[in-house]
């Protein structure tokens, strides 16, 4: 029996010195977020009642010595379950290939966190700012924090966090969306999280293998997806999704290609180089707005302006075709500015496996 009264009473002996520590310096050292114990997830609506849960796969930050907490979101990790979903929001709701990261950071007060060690749980307001789509945004909601053991705290939403998708100019996006899976989404979002968050070791050494929030949001590092050659399907899906995000742009009128094609002609090419076995076909389409003639034209012309940017960028030309299909398949009425503007595309797709 006296050998199971000690430990007991050791361990509280050492809880009770490390709780007065995390009180005296909660941050000494810093923290390190231990991304396997960690989860952000979110919700959506579509169609009125159906509701979707997705989440990312790769998380990473801290809190520094001075309070600032940093957590990393690499958004080319979303996880849908479903991987032409998962491109979708990645090339069309997210836009990865301009804005690969959203940040939440926070300055956090010792003082809110002097009654920790003894109350081990307890719900604190917390100020933070959201980086997301290039916006940043100051917000605020309550954090249930729980002293876990000397080195772990664990920090989570008291409740969902609702997010506005106008708030950070994803409303294109959500559009996008909308029009390629036909059905109307709720354009707003109920986000929770619970972070884990581990004390470093002394010296200020991370206690745990953190990512490196400035390493690039490769899709080979950080989707969902086949590392190396893609399968098959991954490449249908890819190439459906990029041509649903219709970001090829060219001066009105003309086939000159404009710089803000860049991005996802760049992703383009990366898909090509992961999908060896196929030929692709460019094809280029237009509205209504003039002749029968001139738009079938300008479709082969900006097809083919699209295809030399892929010999420049290195793309063996026997890897792709290129068509000019005019005006004579539209996906939308040429009736609105929307329609015409989905009208006018390029489109990829595979023509040999």
């Amino acid at each position: 029996m006296k050998h199971y009264s000690i430990a007991p009473a050791a361990w509280l002996a050492s809880l009770i010195l490390s709780g007065a520590a995390l009180a005296e310096a909660p941050f000494e050292e810093g923290w390190t977020l231990d991304p396997v114990a960690s989860a952000l997830t979110f919700q959506s609506i579509k169609k009125n009642t159906v509701v979707e849960t997705s989440s990312f796969a790769a998380l990473d930050g801290g809190i520094d010595e001075s309070g600032k907490a940093t957590i990393t979101v690499h958004l080319e990790s979303i996880d849908t379950k479903i991987d032409l979903r998962n491109v979708r929001m990645r090339f069309i709701f997210f836009e990865t290939f301009l804005h690969p990261r959203a940040t939440i950071t926070a300055q956090l007060d010792p003082a809110m966190l002097a009654e920790l060690p003894s109350r081990r749980r307890m719900t604190v307001p917390l100020d933070y700012t959201l980086d997301l789509h290039g916006i940043e945004k100051a917000l605020n909601t309550d954090v249930v924090v729980t002293m876990m053991s000397e080195d772990q705290v664990f920090v989570s939403t008291a409740e969902p966090i609702s997010i506005s998708v106008s708030d950070f100019n994803l409303a294109d996006g959500l559009k996008k969306l909308e029009e390629a899976a036909e059905a109307p989404i709720v354009p707003s979002a109920t986000v929770s999280f619970d972070f884990m968050f581990q004390r470093n070791e002394e010296g200020g050494a991370i206690a745990l293998a953190a990512a490196d929030t400035d390493a690039p949001a490769s899709g080979e590092s950080r989707a969902l997806e086949s590392s190396g050659t893609l399968a098959l399907e991954e490449c249908r899906n890819r190439l459906e999704a990029l041509t649903e995000a219709n970001e090829v742009y060219f001066s009105s009128g003309s086939a000159r290609l404009q710089a803000e094609s860049t991005p996802v002609l760049t992703s383009l090419v990366e898909i090509i180089g992961r999908c060896p076995d196929m030929v692709l076909e460019v094809g280029g389409h237009t509205d209504s707005v003039g002749s029968e003639a001139a738009n079938q034209r300008l479709s082969e012309k900006r097809a083919n302006a699209v295809a030399d940017y892929l010999v420049q960028q290195g793309i063996d030309a026997e890897r792709f075709r290129t068509r000019g299909y005019g005006e004579s398949q539209p996906i939308a009425g040429n009736d609105t500015d929307r329609g015409r503007w989905r009208n006018r595309r390029i489109a990829f797709v595979i023509v040999e496996e």
